[in-house]
C-alpha cells in the first residue's frame, strides 16, 4: 500500500472523521480510556504498508495495539512511530514453540517493544489431550516466573476448544486450577467463549481479577465472525463487569475480515457508542 493508496483508503472510510475521538485521551462510555486492536485483524494491509496502516488505525481512534509479529521492523523504529502517534503496545502474541525454545529471546524482544503482557495465543490440535494441558500448565507457570522476574506478565488466550469436556474435565478449568493465579493470567476471547456456549461473566466470577485483557469480536448468523456491532453479542452487559474481571485492555479483533479497515472502523464506532 503506497502513500496514494493509503490516502484513498483513509478517505474512503465512511464517516472516518466522525469516528475519531474528539481528544486523544477521550474516555469511552464505560470508562476505558484507550480502545485497542489486535493487529492480526489488519495483517494483510500491514504486510503491504506497515507505517501507513498503523497511521490509519490511529486515525480511527485506536490507541492501544496488540502485536502478532513485527513485519521485519525493529523495536526501536516501531516504538518511535507509536510515540509519535500517542499509541502504546501493551501486549504481543507469541507461539508456544518460541516460549519453549527461546524464552530469553522472547523476553528481550517484548521488553524492547515496551510490551507488558506476553500472550500465548493458540495450541495446535495435536497438543490438546488432558496430559498436554497439564504439561502446558507446568510450562506456563515456568514462563510466568521468568516473565515476572523480567517485569512482564504472562497470559493465555483461549479459543473454543479449551471448553470441550474431555474425560469429565474441561481443559480451561484445568488451566485455571493448575496455573499460579499470580503468574498466569488470561486474555479472554469473547467470541470463542460465546461459540463454546460459556458465560464470560461466570468466568469472571470464578476467577476474579485474572482477566486483564480481552478480545472483542462479534458473532453474526450461523456463528460467523462479523465486525463489532454487526452481531448479537451483548458487549455492554459483559464489559459492565470489567472491574470484577480485572480488565484493563480491550482489543478489537476479526480473524478474516473481507475489508479490514472498514471492519475496524465499524467496530470502534460501535464500542464508542456503548452505554451502561
Amino acid at each position: 500500500m503506497n502513500r496514494r493508496t493509503f490516502l484513498q483508503l483513509s478517505a474512503g472510510l465512511p464517516a472516518a472523521a466522525a469516528l475519531r475521538p474528539k481528544t486523544r485521551h477521550r474516555t469511552s462510555p464505560w470508562g476505558i480510556e484507550r480502545i485497542g486492536i489486535q493487529l492480526y485483524t489488519v495483517r494483510s494491509v500491514l504486510a503491504d504498508d506497515f507505517e501507513g496502516t498503523i497511521r490509519a488505525v490511529a486515525g480511527l481512534g485506536y490507541q492501544e495495539l496488540e502485536f502478532a509479529g513485527y513485519y521485519d521492523r525493529n523495536p526501536e523504529d516501531i516504538r518511535a512511530l507509536l510515540d509519535e502517534l500517542d499509541m502504546t503496545a501493551p501486549a504481543g502474541h507469541i507461539g508456544i514453540e518460541a516460549l519453549r525454545g527461546d524464552l530469553a529471546g522472547v523476553i528481550d524482544t517484548f521488553l524492547a517493544m515496551g510490551h507488558r503482557y506476553v500472550v500465548c495465543p493458540y495450541l495446535d490440535a495435536n497438543e490438546r489431550t488432558l496430559e498436554h494441558y497439564r504439561q502446558h500448565a507446568a510450562l506456563f507457570n515456568e514462563v510466568g516466573v521468568a516473565c515476572s522476574e523480567a517485569g512482564l506478565q504472562f497470559a493465555y488466550h483461549n479459543h473454543e476448544f479449551e471448553f470441550v469436556e474431555t474425560d469429565g474435565i474441561v481443559p480451561y478449568d484445568l488451566l485455571l486450577a493448575e496455573t499460579d493465579p499470580e503468574l498466569v493470567w488470561m486474555e479472554l476471547d469473547l467470541f470463542w467463549v460465546e461459540a463454546a456456549q460459556v458465560s464470560s461473566v461466570d468466568l469472571f466470577t470464578r476467577a476474579p481479577g485474572r482477566f486483564p485483557l480481552c478480545h472483542i469480536k462479534d458473532m453474526g448468523p450461523d456463528a460467523a465472525m462479523v465486525a463489532v456491532g454487526e452481531g448479537d453479542i451483548d458487549f455492554a452487559s459483559i464489559l459492565a463487569h470489567s472491574e470484577h474481571a480485572g480488565l484493563r485492555h480491550y482489543f478489537v479483533e476479526h480473524d478474516h475480515p473481507e475489508d479490514p479497515m472498514q471492519s475496524i472502523a465499524t467496530s470502534i464506532a460501535h464500542l464508542q457508542s456503548l452505554e451502561f
